[in-house]
């Protein structure tokens, strides 16, 4: 279990204090609606140019860009499951998406990460089933992240991260 202190807080992933932010991002890394959209806009064009580069992200796994305009240094990109009622593995690969994560996080030895609620715009990943997910991995997973950030973009997710707290 890792010592991290963990904070939930509303608001704009963008404009964390952190070393890092993660982004829940679509396979291309190339930008799109919600957190993604958000992200590329406040980093700067040098985001998408960046990306263009690293050839896409499978679901479940992360890749790191530096953070161009953003208070963050790093953004970690990672590519979250479409929720299709819960039996096509959705929970293994967003664990997946938290580990991987803050495995990057360590690799770019930052101390402080935000994260979204990964899969659960667009994606369709039931809130309350994403926290649970979400909360466990990360209080599980090792790393030496010292401040795990949760954003929560509305009150419905922040609801469902405060119940699993």
């Amino acid at each position: 279990m890792n010592g991290a202190l963990f904070e939930l807080v509303g608001g704009d992933i963008t404009l964390q204090d952190v070393d890092a932010i993660v982004n829940a991002a679509n396979s291309s890394l190339l930008g799109g609606g919600g957190v993604d959209g958000a992200i590329h806009r406040a980093a700067g064009p040098e985001l998408a140019q960046y990306c263009r580069r690293l050839g896409g992200c499978d679901v479940g796994d992360a890749k790191t860009t530096p953070g161009f305009r953003l208070k963050a240094k790093w953004v970690i990109h990672t590519v979250g499951p479409v929720w299709r009622g819960g039996d096509h593995g959705e929970a293994e690969l967003l664990a997946s998406c938290y580990r991987t994560s803050l495995l990057r996080a360590d690799e770019v030895f930052a101390k402080s990460v935000a994260f979204p609620a990964i899969s659960t715009g667009i994606y369709g990943y039931p809130s309350s089933l994403a926290a649970e997910v979400a909360l466990e991995t990360l209080r599980s997973a090792p790393t030496n992240v010292e401040l795990v950030r949760l954003v929560c973009f509305n009150d419905r997710t922040r609801e469902s991260f405060e119940a699993v707290l």
